[in-house]
């Protein structure tokens, strides 16, 4: 009688210890497993995603100066982002916004828009560039320009003299002098400053059809009617009128690449009237304006942060 419960203690201490083993099996089953794997959505083609971008060039005269940004604190640092000479400031925080991308070569239907966001098209290696990029994260974009905004145009180049003259009596036609001095009242007497170089100007004889007009600057008087400074080097005037004024570009060899100029007598190429100083040569005599974009035929470097992505067919 006695060893009863020794035998019901022994039962019990086996289905016990049968049990954890189970468990302890059950356990180390578990950690043996493979990790399960969380998919991290990607930029994908045909998707679209929104980012923030600071553009830089990586080729030309300004090169490393960032041409776009959609960053406001970078458009307003130019500190430790120089800005390259086409650089254009939006002018508010709220013009400043992530891009709305399509991941494609054309946007479907002119484009998509999911909420208050439009996603639209960009250069190829753009888009190509961002494609497989998870959120939250930041990666830098080199595009060639094959891959970015194509080559120069070569019939958008144009060569001009340093030094050029400007006559001191000029007569136009009534049509044309309304062009030349608009608001100008084309009357006897008047005097006004010309719009251009801002010297004074005088009329000396108007009616129905012409209307001549007399420059008065001083030598050494500085304008810059393109965007840079020119300098009246002499004033030389004969009886009959038919003096000339002699201006001279200031422009050096290292500015190529980095002024923007404007063509204040509307004769620009390229249905432009903007255009880069791309090169100076003063033993020439000349420089060069170039009315392509500055972006043509130039290396693109962008920083992208992707913010959200949205993958195919989530308009």
């Amino acid at each position: 009688m006695a060893e009863a419960p020794s035998r019901t203690a022994l039962v019990i201490f086996i289905v016990v210890t049968l049990i954890a083993a189970g468990a302890l099996a059950g356990v180390a089953y578990y950690f043996s497993l493979p990790p399960k794997s969380h998919a991290v959505p990607l930029v994908q083609f045909g998707g679209n995603a929104t980012v923030n971008y600071i553009g830089y060039f990586g080729s030309g005269g300004d090169n490393g100066r960032v041409f776009d940004t959609s960053i406001y604190s970078v458009a307003v640092n130019n500190a430790s982002y120089p800005k390259a000479a086409s650089f254009s400031y939006r002018g508010s925080v709220a013009a400043y916004q992530p891009l709305g991308v399509y991941v494609g070569p054309t946007t479907p239907e002119g484009g998509y828009t999911i909420g208050n966001l439009t996603f639209t098209t960009v250069v190829t290696g753009f888009w190509e560039g961002i494609i497989g990029l998870p959120g939250n994260s930041t990666h830098t974009i080199v595009i060639p320009p094959d891959l970015g905004y194509g080559p120069q145009n070569a019939s958008c180049f144009r060569t001009m003299p340093l030094t050029y003259t400007v006559p001191i009596v000029a007569t136009y036609s009534s049509s044309a002098f309304s062009v030349a001095y608009p608001g100008i009242s084309p009357s006897t007497g008047v005097s006004f400053q010309a719009p251009s170089y801002g010297w004074n100007a005088t009329i000396l004889a108007a009616n129905s059809s012409f209307v001549t007009v007399e420059n008065t600057p001083y030598v050494g008087y500085v304008s810059s009617p393109a965007g840079w400074p020119v300098v009246v080097t002499s004033v030389t005037s004969t009886p009959s009128g038919a003096g000339a004024i002699t201006l001279v570009n200031q422009l050096t060899a290292a500015q190529a690449g980095r002024v923007m100029g404007t063509n204040f007598n509307s004769t620009g190429l390229c249905s432009s009237n903007t255009f880069i100083v791309s090169a100076v040569n003063p033993l020439a005599g000349t420089y060069t304006e170039n009315y392509n974009r500055e972006v043509t035929g130039q290396v693109l470097i962008f920083v992208v942060t992707v913010i959200d992505i949205f993958p195919p067919n989530a308009a």
